[in-house]
Parts: C-alpha cells; structure tokens; sequence
C-alpha cells in the first residue's frame, strides 16, 4: 500500500507529460511483458471455474481499469495531498464490502481503527491548505481549483473500485495463486485499455515525452501492474479483507509525503494530526491479540 501511495503521487508528472488513456495502455503493456511465464498454470492448480473466470474479469475491470481512469484523471485535476486524503476512506469501504459479499466478522479493534482513519478524513476536510494547493499548482498542471470537486469525485470512484477490488481478491486466492491472478488481471487491463490506448497513441506525439519521464513510466508500470498486486494477493491469502483493508491507510500517507517531498506541495499541521490517526489505526488493527484472531474469524 505505501508503494501504490507513491506512484499515485508519482503518476501525476506522468498524466502532465501524455494523455491518461495512453499512460494506461503503457503501464498494461509493460506489465504484460514483464510477466508472461506468471499466466502458466500450476501443477497442484485447479482448473478455472466459470465463476472464478468471471470474478478475474471483474477484479481486472474495478481494480485496474476503472480505478487507473478514475485515479489518473481524478490525479489530473486535484492535489496529490487531496487525492491522498480521499483514498484515507478505503479501509472502511472495505470493511463493509467484505461484511456484505464475505460475511466476514469485523472485530472491535478493526472497526475502532477504522473510525481513526475516518477522523483522519475529516480533519483533512477542515484544512483550508487544499485551495491554497489548487492556486499555486494551477498554471503548472493546467486545472483551477473550480474543477477540484470532479477531481475528487473521481478519486472517491477509485475509492469503491479499490475496495472492490480487495474483496474479490480475497475470494481469488482461494482457489488462484497470486502470481497467476496478477498476470491475469493485468493481462485483461491491456485487452480493455487497448482501444483507447491505440486512439491516444495514434494522436499523440511520443517524441515529446523526455528520458526522465520514461524512466518513471516504467517503475510506475513495474509497480502498478506486478509488485504491488502480487504483495496484495499474497497477504490476502492468509489475512481478512478487513484487517486488510486497514492496511490501505498507508496509501494516502505515502501519497500525500511524496507530494510534499517530491512533488515540493505543502502539508498543514492539522494534515499531520490526520496522517497520525491513520497510523495509529495501523497499529491498533494490527497489534498482537490473542482475543483479535479469535474474534476475526
């Protein structure tokens, strides 16, 4: 989760430099070359149910399609600290996909870490640094502040597709190695992003694009398509969805530092006394407990 933080925040140089469509395309692309012994099936493997085909679908359309253009535009016309701070709601989107679609039980010091990282939410909506963001960043990125709200609504769209995505993740694993599921998924993020990506390519000129900018692409591709997906799967097999979901808290905390010691936005004293909240959410979800483990299951 810290890592998909970073190239949140990373992608937004990435979406000032070429069309959204075509970034995707590329980051498919990439990852689809970087892994194709993954799609093999494995000895001791079942083969794919009709169901689990579908589930694969659909865990490639929410998780990789729809949230890479909900994220990428969102990105585009909001802050990397804003779009950080948006994706702070996961945990409990998660939490109560899992609850309805697992039916899984959520212990008292999931949903208590939970609520920490909603307080984190709404400190962060008191901040008035996000207008001041917007301005500063405008002539640069070339959005006003007037279209953050659409920015943010599509952020909060990748919110749910994320969600969803850990869910159906959860249930892969159980009859689906991680690497496979990883190939897959991205295998059909290529097949769903190509049209558009072909489109972007045909009308953009790729000469533009410096070395640095290929450089990042290809971590972005690296850590989007594969490590971040393949460390997620295999986590999911051994920990509930929303334990897991928990997790995800440190995405707008890595997105939101990067922004800040990369990207050189600024972040408020209250932003930190979120970012706080959220950790210790962290530590409460996932601190020994005999009577957690009991009560999770």
């Amino acid at each position: 989760m810290s890592l998909v933080g970073s190239y949140v925040a990373l992608s937004k140089p990435l979406v000032a430099a070429m069309p959204v469509f075509l970034l995707a395309w590329l980051r498919f692309g990439i990852g689809a070359l970087a892994m194709p012994h993954w799609l093999r099936k494995p000895l001791d493997e079942a083969p794919l149910s009709r169901a689990t085909q579908g589930l694969i679908f659909l865990e490639s359309f929410l998780g990789n399609f729809l949230f890479t253009v909900c994220m990428l535009f969102g990105v585009s016309l909001t802050t990397a600290v804003s779009a950080g701070v948006i994706m702070a709601a996961i945990p409990t989107m998660v939490a109560l996909l899992s609850w309805l679609f697992l039916r899984e039980r959520i212990g008292p010091r999931v949903w208590a870490a939970i609520g920490l990282a909603v307080t984190g939410i709404a400190l962060f909506s008191l901040s008035k640094q996000e207008l001041s963001a917007h301005v500063s960043q405008a002539s640069e990125t070339d959005f006003s502040h007037k279209n953050a709200w659409l920015g943010n609504l599509l952020v909060f769209g990748a919110v749910v597709c994320e969600a969803s995505y850990a869910v159906i993740g959860k249930k892969l694993t159980g009859s689906v190695s991680p690497k496979r599921i990883t190939a897959l998924i991205n295998l059909w993020g290529l097949a769903l992003m190509t049209p558009f990506g072909l489109y972007s390519a045909w009308t953009f000129d790729l000469t533009t694009i410096q070395p640095g900018m290929w450089l990042l692409l290809v971590f972005y591709a690296l850590a989007a398509s594969i490590w971040t997906v393949w460390l997620w799967m295999t986590g999911l097999k051994t920990v509930p969805a929303s334990r897991a979901g928990v997790f995800t808290v440190m995405l707008p905390i890595s997105a939101a530092l990067v922004g800040v010691l990369v990207l050189g936005e600024r972040l408020s004293s209250l932003q930190v006394l979120a970012f706080g909240l959220c950790l210790a959410g962290v530590v409460l979800a996932t601190l020994p407990g005999r009577s957690t483990t009991q009560s999770s299951h």
